[in-house]
């Protein structure tokens, strides 16, 4: 197993590419609440209905998701942009644990410094209590919440793994994986803020100074997505994962166990 040293050394693009790509997640996560949200913004003046609301913000943070794994960082790194995802395919055998170790830090690096970017460029629109720097918080009791979190980050996890070792699929994992967050941020994001990430979680509480029942998105969607693991290797096998790569239809280098099939020309 390599030693965190020499992983860095060998591999700091791509957590440079998973740090860059969630700072810019969060970007639009504060940005589109700031648009939205605020109750001096045109938008937020123009559709009175939160559920609209809710529904465009779905639309442009699914979009944000799809754009980021298709980029060229996102094509390096694997575009997981979220530690509970990592250490999924951490337990799954795709990716060495120094390279997990490093990936959460980059992780939680990028997420809090993208929300600290905005913040710096809007001020107080971005820490305004409607907005809160777009942190995410329960809309209901906390197990309700928790249990929310648990399927909903069970829901991405299994699309990912059965888009993605699925060849008629896999094309289009990433479209899937963002029509999801895009229904999930219009329909579960009043139960639980809709986080399954909790890297994303911390960079916008930490900016807002918000940290109530902030444990639930550092248990809930780890849980959700190894539940999500177990349950594809005890119905398809070990084998039939064959990389952490969102995107592999690329001409970009693989640091992972990957086993995936040689590419048609």
């Amino acid at each position: 197993m390599p030693s965190l040293s020499a992983a860095l050394r060998d591999h700091w693009p791509e957590y440079g590419s998973e740090a860059l790509g969630l700072g810019l997640f969060m970007i639009a996560a504060v940005g589109g609440t700031v648009l939205l949200e605020h109750p001096a913004a045109p938008l937020r003046a123009a559709l009175p209905d939160a559920f609209v609301r809710r529904a465009l913000l779905g639309v442009a943070m699914g979009a944000t998701a799809i754009a980021l794994v298709h980029s060229p960082f996102g094509q390096r790194s694997g575009a997981h942009f979220n530690p509970a995802l990592t250490f999924t395919f951490l337990r799954l055998g795709k990716i060495a644990p120094a390279d997990a170790l490093l990936y959460a830090f980059a992780q939680f690096a990028g997420a809090l410094a993208g929300v600290a970017l905005v913040g710096s460029v809007l001020g107080a629109l971005a820490g305004h209590p409607v907005v809160r720097f777009a942190a995410t918080l329960p809309g209901a009791p906390a197990w309700i919440a928790f249990a929310a979190e648990v399927a909903i980050s069970f829901g991405l996890m299994a699309t990912v793994l059965v888009a993605s070792n699925t060849p008629a699929l896999e094309r289009f994992t990433a479209i899937l994986c963002g029509a999801l967050i895009a229904l999930y941020i219009t329909f579960e994001a009043p139960v639980s803020g809709m986080s399954m990430n909790p890297a994303r979680t911390l960079g916008s509480a930490a900016n807002a100074g918000v940290f109530s029942s902030i444990w639930i998105y550092f248990v809930a969607p780890p849980l959700g997505m190894l539940l999500a693991a177990e349950a594809f290797v005890r119905l398809r096998g070990a084998r039939a994962v064959h990389c952490a790569k969102l995107h592999h239809q690329n001409g970009r280098r693989c640091i992972f166990r990957c086993t995936r099939p040689t590419e048609a020309p």
